[in-house]
This record gives structure tokens, sequence and C-alpha cells, in this order.
């Protein structure tokens, strides 16, 4: 049984809410706008460069979120010690994090850049020669920006734990500014093609990573990195951190990996599937957008509420942060809803590709509406509480038995084709919203320790 609030006590009002909501929206949007800029100014070379582009963003994001899964550890560790005022660990955390997502990242772009030919053939089966070389073009300069890309991601969520979204979202602002001049320029300009947009993205992340790296070392910070060159590993810290970056990589690494057997699954379908997909995860993307910045605020918020001890009033914040995304992705569905036949537009797309897109977009926006936020979104609660072991299980488990096997079962096996796949995604969807609701309500997350 939950008790009764004292609004008094509060840790956090509406006016702190807004503030850190907000930028994280703007920020998001920014961070929306370089994947959908991208694909919509290669589009000019034609729909195997906008194919080529959308597979490799596909293989790009399973390493992206593992990325995204340390500086989710991170957050929690660094929100908890926030929450209990103990700033030196706070301070440490965030130090021992850009540590293991710089090495990890290191790994996975020397990785990438020997085998890249190897991957896109094994991933990707036998696509079209002009795709595949566009993908692979692409791929290159993509590879070598995610060491940039994970620092940046660091930085940025030590930047959310202390609240100073303001600064992520200038950050933000800054990398779409330089992505967009760059691709005008290698696009157009220059004549490069699907390289020309990696390259964009490459200087765009190289220049985030300079910035951040300044922010997190002042000395104006409430948590302030010191000697970042003098590498010192604390092995109790990396432990908290892996604890929840650990169970939250291995569940976005096999989810994704899940997506790219998706992804494969709709390359047999042919180009015009591969590009009205593209489409929708441009678009699909951009709609979720209040989603993923209140998940990214509940991190801080909660995190530093289970820090303080203040269970009820992590309960407190849960619901009315959920009411919230319900509300705002309302608004953000049904507006991409009536204008998706304008923005399928923008893609050069044959008229069978542009029918396909825009039909199965509007259908996913409907079920994002309705199902996205308890399926996505509660799980931030449960991981900025530190039951992180739970989501990983619910979220892999659904993502094999509903979307892998239905996307087969639905698309290929019964011919539904690409609407197959849909559905398949959807009824993941309703899994995970029932299981991360359940959990939430039981309360097993008030029984989990992070320090």
């Amino acid at each position: 049984m939950s008790k009764a609030i004292d609004k008094k006590e509060l840790l956090f009002d509406n006016r702190y809410l807004f503030t850190l909501i907000i930028p994280l929206l703007i920020e998001t949007i920014l961070n929306v706008t370089i994947g959908m800029m991208d694909t919509i100014m290669v589009a000019s070379d034609g729909e195997a460069v906008v194919s080529g582009v959308s597979l490799v963003d596909s293989l790009a994001n399973l390493f992206v979120f593992l990325f995204s899964a340390f500086a989710t550890g991170g957050a929690v560790v660094c929100s908890q010690y926030l929450g209990r005022k103990d700033k030196e660990n706070a301070s440490s955390s965030a130090k021992q994090l850009i540590y293991l997502s710089l090495g990890f990242a290191l790994v996975i772009m020397v990785f990438l850049l020997i085998f890249r030919e190897t991957i896109v053939h094994f991933v990707f089966g036998s696509i079209e020669e002009s795709v595949h070389n566009a993908a692979i073009m692409y791929l290159l300069p993509i590879a070598i920006s995610f060491p940039f890309l994970a620092v940046t991601n660091s930085c940025s969520a030590i930047c959310r734990s202390m609240g100073k979204t303001n600064i992520t979202m200038i950050v933000a602002f800054v990398m779409n500014l330089i992505n967009v001049t760059g691709n005008a320029i290698t696009i157009y300009g220059l004549g490069l093609s699907s390289l020309g947009a990696g390259l964009a993205s490459l200087l765009s992340r190289i220049v985030a990573a300079i910035i951040m790296i300044a922010v997190i070392i002042s000395p104006r910070q409430p948590v302030r990195v010191t000697g970042l060159m003098k590498v010192k590993i604390r092995v109790d810290m990396m432990k908290r951190i892996m604890r929840i970056a650990l169970p939250s990589g291995i569940e976005n690494g096999i989810f994704h990996i899940g997506k790219i057997l998706v992804t494969s699954t709709i390359a047999s379908y042919g180009t015009a599937s591969i590009a009205a997909n593209a489409v929708y995860n441009s678009l699909g993307t951009f709609a979720n957008i209040p989603g993923t910045a209140i998940g990214m605020a509940s991190v801080t918020v909660i995190g530093q509420c289970c820090g303080a001890g203040k269970l009820e009033q992590a309960n407190y914040y849960a619901k009315k942060l959920l009411s919230l995304t319900y509300l705002m992705m309302g608004i953000t569905c049904l507006g991409m809803f009536f204008l998706t036949p304008l923005f399928s537009g923008f893609y050069n797309l044959s008229d069978a590709a542009y029918q396909m897109a825009v039909d199965y977009t509007r259908f996913n926006l409907i079920q994002t509406m309705l199902f996205w936020p308890v399926a996505f979104t509660t799980p931030n609660f449960l991981r900025a509480a530190g039951d992180v072991k739970f989501t990983m299980v619910v979220a892999i488990c659904s993502m094999w038995a509903f979307r892998v096997m239905g996307a087969t079962v639905l698309g290929t096996w019964l011919g539904m084709g690409l609407l197959g796949v849909y559905w398949a995604m959807c009824i993941d969807w309703y899994a995970r919203g029932i299981c991360f609701s359940w959990r939430w309500l039981k309360g097993k997350w008030r029984e989990k320790k992070v320090i």
C-alpha cells in the first residue's frame, strides 16, 4: 500500500520537472533529426542509397544502445549518490563511466573497421549491389565515430543526473547544425553520397565529445570529473555501474540483434519494403520523442528519490511521469498521423514504397500512442530503482518470442509481408507493457539496492 505523500516534502516541484524535461524534449528532437536528415539528404541519390543508409543505421543502433546502457548504469549510480548528497562518489562514478564506455567503443570500432564487409554480408544477406555499396561506404565513418559518441553519451548522462539538461540540449543543437551543414557540403557539393552523410556524422560527434569533456571537467559543475588522463580504476565503482549497465547492455544488445534479424527479414521483401521501413523508422522515432525524453528524465528523478530513501516519492513521480508521457505522445502521434503523407514525400520513393510507408506508419502510430509508454517508459522507472534483471529477462523473452518469431510467422510464412512484421512488433509491446506495469505495481523494485 502506498503511503500518503506530504507534497511540501517533495524533492522536485513542477518547475524543476519542467526545466528538466523541456530541454530533453528539444535534445531528443535534435538527435532524431540528425538521423532523419541523413536519410532525407541522401534520398537525392535514389532509393538504393536510402536503403543502404537505413540498413547500416539498424546495425549501428545495436552499438549505440549498448553505449546507452553504460550511460544508464552510470546515470543511475550518479543520481543515487546525488540523492544521498555524496558528491565525491558521484564524481568518481562519472569518471569510471567514461573509462568503461570509451574502452568498449574502441573495441567495437576496430572490429567493425576490420570486418565491415563480412558483417554487412552476414547480417543482411543478398541485397542489391547498389544497396550493399552504399551501406559499406556509410559504415566506415560511422564506425570511427563510435568512441566519440560513447564519450558524448556518458558525459550527457552525467549532466542529466545533475539536472543540467540545458547543456545536453545545446550540444545536440551544435551536433545537428554540423551534421546538416556537413551533409549539404559532402552530399550535394562534393557528391560523396552515403560516405558524405557518414563523414558529417563523424565530425558532429567529434565536436560534441570535445564540448562535453570540457563541461564535465569544469569546476562550476556539481559533479566534476578530475584527472581524466591519470587513469585510476575503481573496481568497486565499476561493479556498481556494471550491475545496472550489464543487464541493460545485454537487454539492449539482444533486443537490437533481434531488430537486425527483423530488418534482414524485411530486406528479403525487396527494396520497396526496405525503403518504407526506413520512413517508418524515422517518423516513428520522431513520434516517440516525448516518451524517450521523459524516460531519460525519470532516471534522474526516480534515481535520486531511491538514493534518498524516499520510495513513496519515487512511486508518486512514476505515476506523474507516465501520465505526462501518455498526454504528450498522444499529441505527437496524432500530429504525425496527419502529416505522414507529407513527410513520406520527402524521401523520393517509388509509388509502391510511398503507399506502404503512409499506410503502415499510420497503423504503427495508433499502436504507439496506446501501448508504447507502458512498454518503454515504465521499465526506465524500474532501472532507476535498480530492478534491471527483471527488465532484461522480460525484454529478451518478449523480443524473441513475439517480435522475431512473430515476424517470421506473420510476415513470411503467412505472407503478410511488412504488415505482418509490424503486427509482431505490436504484440511484443503488449507483452512488455503487461509485465512491466505488474512489476512496478507489485513493488518488488523497493527491495533493490544500488549503492
